[in-house]
């Protein structure tokens, strides 16, 4: 099978969809990659790329294809706007011609969002005579509001009638977990929804008993119990919650928590914990994905949350595989989808999302936990890992639906 994907982020930004394209070369015959040109988190285009300019690389035996795109910026929604939709509208002018004389079996979207940059693909999708399936990791347009990225209701009712319109030209749609079927449905009547989960690229993971060497972050290494949360620091994670828990914990001064990563809400969050001394809260910056697993393996606990919201509810953080797959405890403060994940794994302990006094009360319990009771929900997260969550298992899966799509398409021919 010869499948195309298309994404506005790819290497060498760090997303998952880098080591799924990766582990989908060694099972399908080529994997193609269109798409825009590196800027993300920074909001500039990276060393080596030109935001006007195309190039081709690969990436392992994956043939990458960039267009031209505006970078993000360093903030603002009207860049960050545009950053969407110059994507959107190069990949429909120059993708097809950057994919003349190819032919392919199947096109798969990944879809963080925007899940507007589904439309080029919709385009090739005719262009090339093949089926399309989309992978959603957001649910649009609600994640707009959601995050209040958004609030004008005539922009959202554009926005959802091009959502519309995708999942109706979508011959699969592929959702990040059971809870996101119900908002796909909505959208896209009649269009077979399957679930397909976010896998954990190999690179992040090492064994627990492993040296993987020096740690990036020398705090940790001190001998007090380390909380640490590793991702995005923006709006639609509600950090608050986590410098109210640590105001409550300012007297123990055995706990620490560590806010590793970069985002949106990283300047009011520094400012926040210098104003009100919180002198058990460390910020030290983004590391690359090499440097990860030995801050991993320093952590004594690993923190994830969310804030409360109806669309958030329905999301499995990508980072909550990733936590899974260490081996270490996980206190998560959330709802929904991740809260379930969390519970049935059995890897941690579980409080509602924007709950002080529940995060506060379950880092103290942990912390208070004998060695041997942590280490065993860490073992039980890391089994329930490699059932659900394990990159091998997820990419068969993944080239199956795949191929089997392509087969049917083949089948009922296009347009039926």
């Amino acid at each position: 099978m010869r499948l195309l994907v298309v994404t506005q982020y790819f290497h060498p930004e760090e997303f998952p969809i880098n080591h799924v394209c990766e582990a989908l070369a060694a099972r399908v015959t080529s994997v193609t990659v269109l798409t825009g040109q590196p800027n993300y988190p920074g909001g500039t285009v990276f060393e080596g790329f030109r935001a006007a300019g195309f190039g081709d690389q690969t990436l392992g035996k994956v043939s990458i294809l960039r267009v031209p795109l505006m970078p993000r910026g360093k903030g603002g929604g009207l860049r960050l706007m545009l950053n969407y939709l110059s994507f959107i509208a190069s990949a429909s002018l120059f993708g097809p011609l950057r994919l003349r004389g190819q032919s392919f079996d199947a096109v798969l979207v990944y879809a963080p969002s925007p899940l507007l940059q589904a439309i080029p693909a919709v385009f090739i999708k005719w262009l090339k005579r093949a089926p399309l399936s989309v992978w959603v990791q957001d649910l649009w347009p609600e994640s707009l509001s959601a995050t209040g990225f958004v609030k004008n209701r005539t922009i959202l009712s554009a926005v959802e009638r091009c959502v519309r319109w995708i999942y109706r030209h979508t011959d699969l749609v592929l959702a990040q977990s059971e809870e996101f079927v119900a908002g796909i449905a909505r959208y896209a009547p009649g269009r077979p929804i399957e679930v397909h989960y976010n896998s954990v690229a190999p690179a992040l993971i090492a064994n627990p008993q492993a040296d993987v060497g020096g740690c990036p972050v020398p705090a940790l290494t001190e001998s007090t119990f380390n909380v640490v949360f590793a991702g995005n620091l923006g709006k639609a994670q509600g950090l608050d919650v986590v410098l109210d828990a640590a105001a409550r914990l300012r007297d123990n001064a055995a706990i620490r928590i560590f806010l590793i990563g970069s985002g949106s809400d990283s300047d009011r969050l520094a400012a926040r914990i210098r104003d009100e001394g919180l002198t058990n809260v460390v910020m030290p910056g983004r590391f690359p994905y090499p440097s990860m697993p030995a801050i991993f393996q320093h952590a004594d606990a690993l923190l994830v949350v969310l804030r409360s919201d109806p669309v958030l509810d329905l999301t499995i953080p990508s980072k909550l595989g990733v936590y899974l797959a260490t081996g270490r405890p996980i206190i998560a403060s959330l709802n929904g989808a991740g809260a379930r994940v969390v519970a049935e794994s059995g890897g941690g302990r579980v409080c509602a999302a924007q709950d002080a006094d529940g995060l506060e009360k379950a880092i103290s319990d942990m912390a208070s936990m004998a060695p041997d009771e942590r280490a065993q929900m860490g073992v039980r997260g890391r089994d329930y890992y490699a059932r659900r969550f394990e990159a091998g298992k997820l990419a068969d899966d993944l080239s199956l639906r795949l191929s089997k799509l392509s087969a049917d398409y083949r089948v009922r021919g296009p347009g039926k």
